[in-house]
Parts: C-alpha cells; structure tokens; sequence
C-alpha cells in the first residue's frame, strides 16, 4: 500500500482543486445540516409553545367561567381553524368534551401531569391516530388544589414538515449553487497557483539548460511571489558566477599562453647555449657571457615555477607563519636595497618614511614578500616618479603604506588587481618582468594569513597606494 502510495501521481491542479473545493464545500455541508436541524427545532419548539399558550388559556377560562359549555365550544372553533384538537379528561383519563373515550398516555406522563407538570412532545408518530404524527400538550387542571383532569391539544406535524420541506428545499438550491461557485472559484484559484508554479518550472528548465538570463514575475503576495523573487535573485547569482568561470577560464587559457610563451623563451635559450658549448660552436671567449646566461634564465624559470607553486600553497593554507616582533624601518631599508637598481632602470626613487620604534609582528620571509610584490607592482606602472615606503603605529595595529606617482587605474579596475590571472590580460610588452598576475593575489592571500587588511586608492594619472594593517600581538 505504502509503495503503490509513492508512486501514485497526482497532477499538482487536482491536488490544489481538491484541497480548495473540500475547504470551501464541507464548511457549506455543515453549516447547511446545522441550520436545517435549528430551523426544524424552531418550527417544533414554536408549535409546543403556541399548543401551551392556547392550553394555558383554555385552563384560565375554564376556572374563570361560570358557562364551561360555551368556552369550551368557543375555543373549538377558534381552534379548528388553526387545525388544533383539544380534548378535555378527567381525573380518570375519561375524555369527558367533545366526545367520549380515554387518552392514550403512559404513566410517567399522567404521574407529571397529576404532579401539575405541562407534558409536551415535539413529534408523536404512535400514541394518537393521525397520519404522519402531531405534536402534542397534556396540561393539568386543578381546583382547590384539587387535580380535577386536565387538556390535551393535538396539532398534525403536516403543516409543519411541510414548512421543513420547503426550507430544506430552498436550503438544498443554495447547497446546490454554492456547490456550484465553489467548485468555479477551486478551479479558478487552482489554475492560478499551477500556472505560477508552471512558469517557475519552466524557467527552472530554461537555467538547467543554460539560459541565465530567464526572469520570472515576482510578488509580495505571497509564499509564491516570495519564491519567484528568490528564484530571480538565484538565477542572477547564477549568472555572475557564470561569467565569473567564463572570466576565469578565459584567463586560465591567457595563463597557459603566457606560461608557455614565458617557460619557452628561457628554456629555448639554455638548449641553445647548452648545444652551442657541447657542440663547440661558441669561442672561449663567450663561454663565460653564454654561462651568465644559463644562470640568469635558470633563475627566471625557478622564480616563474616558485610563483605558482607559492600561491597554490598559500590559497591551500598550508603556508605556517613563524610571526615575531619586526622593526620596520629594518624591513623597508633591505625593501629599498634589494629594488633600487630595479627602480633606477626606470629612472624612479624610492624612500624609506619610518621611524626606528615603529614594529609589526608578522613573519618576516612573507611580510618581505608582500612588500617585494607591491613595491615591483609600483616599479612597473611608474616611471621618472617616486614610490614612497611608510610605516606607523596605528590604535591596535601597524600600518604599511606604499605609495607610488606612477600611472594609477580607475576605480572599476581596483577590484578585479586581487583577482589570479588578472595582469595575464595585459600585454608582455607591457610586463618586462614575467609575471603572471599572481603576485597580488599572493599579496592579499598572506595579508589575510596575519588577520590583516589591505586596502588600495588610486587615480588615474596620480598614482596608486596600498595601505596595509597587521594587528599587534593579542
């Protein structure tokens, strides 16, 4: 049963056409059932009540009239308009007007009415001779506290179901008609939610296919309306990811051209020199020059391998940081040293701007090479200018600053420096220095190693700064 269950498939309309055709008619049902039975307890409790007004009447008179004849024969008319027997007994259960014979009633019901109770039935289908039942009321008569007898009043329940019939009847047209509505406004209603919920499935199809720039209508309305806007929110996300792997991979293939032009030129250059000495075909006298430039190729080619190597390590936090306590002015000396001759090619100065107690506790091979990276980054955008190299105490942390005049970027360039491959786009005339575009991301990735941070600002034709924060020792 549980199997056959789950694999039973029920279209999600008849689902919706179901669940709002029961809400809408099983409270119509009820209440239809509930007000039939109030209305005929009303039409029998308003007859009891009127046979007791009447009886209670005919008992006053009685006891008020000297001529009983004559009441009684006034109400028999008056009464048999309203289709109403009465039938007066006495103590005997002899009935003594108009004509004679005993009533039919139990003894519970003749000890209440000896007891002075008024007994009255709705409906009674067995105890008096009239087709389809009456309802009937037994009330005592008493004189000096004497039970003397007393009156029974009789009216056919014909009238009366007849009135139920037709009240049930209209009662039925309306169940009918609402039956009717509901099963329209279930339809309706249905259609609606499926055909939202079908444009969802249709677009969803169309993302799974590809197609990212599908948008649904979207509404505060409801959960539905909720959903569509999450959906268009997703699909957008979607999309940006999208292009970002698009962007990627473009860069990627830019990487790998790069790679191979950049690998080639200096391993074409050792095979040559390599296959010129063995082969003899280089004098004595450029051997030496012909070894500087193996060497100097080799290094190129281990700078280029260590790059890549550096950042994939870094990216997979497998780099551990040996933190201390570093002086800054120190740092940024052997910073200058190292690149001056490099600045100088270009016709630029650097100086050092740091007093001697200023420190940072970071490690010291990374922080060297978070500075190397951003100070060649300056050197290469600037020329006959000046890059500045900073450093003060800030409120809980050390700040770095490098500072350069060189070309700068605009500000929709600044977020996409951090990004791997991004100096890939740019041409290698442009890039003497065989980079690959790793070197920032490097540079942010060992930033964010020492729960620091690095910001950039920069203008085009006035230069770029890197301001860098490291926290102190907690």
């Amino acid at each position: 049963m549980k199997i056959w269950l789950s694999r039973m498939r029920v279209k999600y309309i008849y689902q919706q056409f179901i669940s709002h055709f029961t809400v809408i008619f099983i409270p119509i049902i009820v209440l239809s059932l509930i007000f039939a039975h109030y209305i005929e307890n009303f039409i029998y409790e308003n007859k009891v009540n009127e046979l007791i007004s009447y009886g209670e009447k005919i008992v006053f008179d009685i006891n008020r009239s000297r001529d009983t004849t004559y009441v009684l024969n006034s109400y028999q008319t008056v009464l048999a308009s309203q289709k109403i027997e009465y039938n007066i007994f006495n103590e005997d259960r002899q009935i003594i007007y108009p004509t004679g014979g005993r009533i039919t009633i139990n003894d519970d019901d003749w000890d209440r009415i000896r007891n002075g109770e008024t007994v009255a039935v709705k409906r009674d289908f067995k105890r008096f001779q009239s087709e389809g039942g009456v309802t009937f009321v037994l009330m005592p008569v008493f004189q000096n506290h004497m039970f003397i007898g007393g009156v029974l009043l009789t009216s056919p329940i014909s009238d009366s179901s007849q009135m139920i019939s037709e009240i049930n009847k209209y009662l039925f047209y309306t169940v009918i008609v609402s039956l009717l509505i509901s099963i329209l406004l279930s339809f309706l209603l249905s259609k609606i939610h499926v055909k939202r919920i079908k444009r969802l499935q249709d677009a969803t199809s169309l993302v799974a296919e590809g197609d990212y720039s599908v948008k649904v209508p979207s509404s505060k309305f409801d959960e539905i309306g909720d959903l569509a806007e999450d959906f268009n929110k997703m699909v957008d996300q979607l999309q940006k990811s999208n292009e970002e792997i698009e962007t990627l991979e473009r860069r990627r293939r830019h990487f790998m051209a790069d790679v191979s032009h950049e690998l080639r030129t200096p391993l074409t250059t050792i095979s040559g020199v390599v296959e010129g000495i063995r082969n003899h075909m280089i004098p004595d006298e450029e051997k030496e020059k012909g070894m500087n430039l193996v060497s100097k190729e080799t290094k190129r080619l281990i700078r280029l391998v260590n790059e890549n190597l550096d950042y994939e390590k870094i990216r997979s936090n497998q780099v551990k940081l040996q933190k201390e306590n570093i002086q800054m002015y120190e740092v940024l000396d052997i910073i200058k040293e190292q690149l001056d001759l490099l600045a100088e090619e270009k016709n630029n100065e650097i100086i050092v701007d740091v007093k001697e107690d200023v420190f940072v506790f970071a490690d010291y091979d990374r922080l060297t090479q978070i500075l190397i990276n951003i100070v060649k980054n300056s050197i290469q955008f600037t020329e006959n200018g000046t890059i500045y190299l900073r450093s003060k105490a800030g409120f809980k942390e050390t700040i770095i600053e490098i500072e350069d005049t060189g070309i700068g970027m605009d500000a929709n360039e600044i977020e996409y420096i951090w990004r791997r491959f991004y100096k890939a786009d740019i041409s290698r005339a442009n890039n003497p220095y065989g980079e690959f575009g790793l070197g920032l991301s490097i540079v942010k990735k060992l930033v964010q190693l020492h729960d620091g941070q690095i910001e950039v600002s920069s203008e085009k034709g006035k230069g770029t700064k890197f301001e860098i924060k490291i926290p102190y020792n907690k």
